[in-house]
């Protein structure tokens, strides 16, 4: 039993350029003091949260909250002490979830199929490798040095590749992306996930920051570190392999059909297939609805990236450099509802990132924003993002709000000039107003690649879209000083936030609430089967999916 004790203070410049170990010396200090205890009293102490707060700018605090873990106290006299000094205790308690112990495969039953090894397809696989039951894991896109130099080549060259881009290949969507670990689920399983990207060499602090990233960079380097355990443990990782048919009979799944790299097909006899699929994944989601799966439309999101620079962000929250402060750069979320209800908000802020062109289909061009670990670049980018509902896709059929994101990251594409340039508008001109009465401002250069054709952006973004855009940007710059800034970059289109069709679980009347489909033995799950929203979410569904599985193999195993 331990005892946690909230809120004990740093100047953010006092603890500026300390180590690791000064910090934590620096704490347990502060700790014996604001329990009002003898020196010494206290000789070991764990970080267990961090925050920031800038409420009282100029100065900047990093708040922490300290777990006591040896002291000549017993926890109800540390708990006593803290009542009559006013501190914030309690006892420390996470409820501990484990990956399942090694069992054995029964004779009758197959070798499970992942298909797409994202976050989602990740963590199913290595939770079944870790039970032993050598999973087969289906991944389109290619391994992670092949996939970074295809991607290299299309930011570079505008050569893209539809089997290995931004969206499709080891790690998912989130290899080029801020690797953001925020969610806003609450599940037991987090802190199994951020330990095992911690043992696979993510920075430790990923376990008590607010707001956790790796960092693309990191990232990529746990992924493959994650693929090696899986193959460890018996796994198989098939790259460039693609689901393209199943077999049901019953509405049982009996097989699964597979293209390889040659492009030749084959048959894998199957008995469960979890569907890690991932959000763009729009062909596999229009052969499964041919299948038979059931599936519905679900709202997502559609708008622009916008750009500022670092600079600016960091005054407007923190009023200095993030450099002068010695804390990590600034961040923002927002969110706003327009007059006609449309709510409006920030995704995916990449502090010190970039702009990345991350389409999957030719012929279409889309966006999404990426930071590496030191978050050093001179921009600061983010998804703004307006609601997308299914009374707007203009059809019922279950996969309208595909051909909705398809409709117009093709008006995206033909804008940008039809290269894979993207259209780009600064904020001034996107809202025809030029404000004379403000300071002059740093001029933000966009960063995407292969580069932008400043145009208008209202000739390929939905009209409720842009006249949402065009009402909460003001909105948003009362909200933060400088977000509505005439020299703001806004590239489009960002429609990839989240996918737009729900893959039903228990739809056959009987399966738990995140159990099997339509289709006894395939469970959807992740962002494509619309279950998640991040890398966190994504791979807490993937873990879920794969000990709902186990529990129908051997009854006697459950979660945690």
């Amino acid at each position: 039993m331990q005892v946690r004790i909230h809120e004990i203070k740093l100047n953010a410049r006092e603890a500026k350029d300390l180590s690791t170990q000064e910090l934590e010396q620096l704490l347990l200090r502060r700790t014996v003091r604001r329990l009002r205890l003898p020196p010494g009293s206290i000789t070991k102490i764990r970080i267990a949260k961090e925050s920031l707060d800038a409420r009282e700018k100029p100065d900047v605090y990093r708040v922490f909250s300290v777990d006591v873990l040896e002291s000549e106290f017993a926890p109800e006299e540390l708990l006593a002490e803290a009542r009559r000094s006013r501190a914030k205790a309690v006892i420390a308690s996470e409820e501990a979830v484990g990956f399942p112990e090694k069992t054995m495969l029964p004779e009758d039953a197959k070798r499970p199929v992942i298909a797409g090894f994202g976050p989602c397809g990740i963590f199913a696989a290595l939770t079944l490798a870790k039970a032993g039951l050598k999973p087969i894991v289906l991944e389109r896109g290619a391994a992670m040095d092949e996939r970074v130099a295809a991607v290299e080549r299309f930011w570079n060259e505008g050569v893209l590749d539809p089997r290995t881009n931004v969206q499709f290949g080891e790690g998912g969507a989130g290899s080029f992306s801020d690797g953001k670990l925020t969610t806003g689920t609450k599940d037991p399983v987090h802190r199994l996930i951020l330990q095992t990207f911690v043992d696979a060499g993510a920075d430790p602090d990923i376990l008590y920051k607010q707001h956790p990233h790796v960092g693309t960079d990191v990232l990529r380097t746990v992924v493959v570190d994650l693929r090696k355990q899986i193959q460890a443990l018996g796994g198989e990782v098939r790259f460039s392999t693609q689901l393209t048919g199943l077999t049901v009979e019953d509405r049982k799944l009996r097989s699964v059909e597979v293209t390889g790299p040659d492009g030749s097909s084959n048959t894998l006899e199957a008995d469960a297939l979890i569907l890690a699929l991932g959000h763009s994944a729009r062909d596999s989601f229009a052969m499964l609805y041919e299948k038979g799966l059931q599936m519905e439309q679900k709202q997502f999101s559609m708008g622009v990236r916008i750009e500022h620079t670092q600079q600016a962000i960091d005054l407007a929250q923190l009023a200095a450099s993030h450099e002068e402060l010695g804390v990590g750069a600034a961040e923002y979320k927002l969110s706003v509802r327009t007059k006609a209800g449309r709510g409006v908000y920030t995704f995916c802020m990449c502090p010190g990132g970039s702009v990345v062109a991350s389409a999957s289909e030719e012929g279409g061009l889309c966006t999404n924003g990426m930071s590496l670990r030191a978050r050093d670049g001179k921009n600061a980018n983010s998804g703004l993002l307006v609601d997308v509902r299914p009374e707007d896709f203009g059809s019922s059929h279950p996969l309208a709000g595909v051909e909705l994101q398809r409709k117009y990251e093709r008006l995206a594409f033909e804008a940008g000039g039809s290269n894979y340039m993207a259209p780009a508008q600064r904020v001034g001109d996107f809202l025809g107003t030029e404000n004379k009465t403000r300071e002059p401002s740093p001029c933000p250069q966009p960063t995407y690649r292969p580069g932008v054709t400043w145009t208008d952006l209202h000739k390929c973004l939905p009209d409720f879209v842009s006249e949402s855009l065009e009402e909460a940007l003001p909105m948003m710059g009362r909200k933060l000083r400088g977000f509505d800034d005439p020299a703001a970059v806004m590239t489009a289109i960002e429609a990839r936030s989240s996918s737009p069709v729900r893959i039903k679980r228990d739809a056959r009347g009987e399966a738990l609430a995140s159990d099997e489909s339509s289709i006894e033995g395939l469970y959807p799950a992740g962002e494509g089967a619309g279950y998640a929203g991040g890398i966190m979410s994504a791979a807490a569904d993937g873990y879920h999916a794969a000990m709902h599985y186990l529990s129908r193999l051997f009854p006697s195993i459950s979660e945690g």
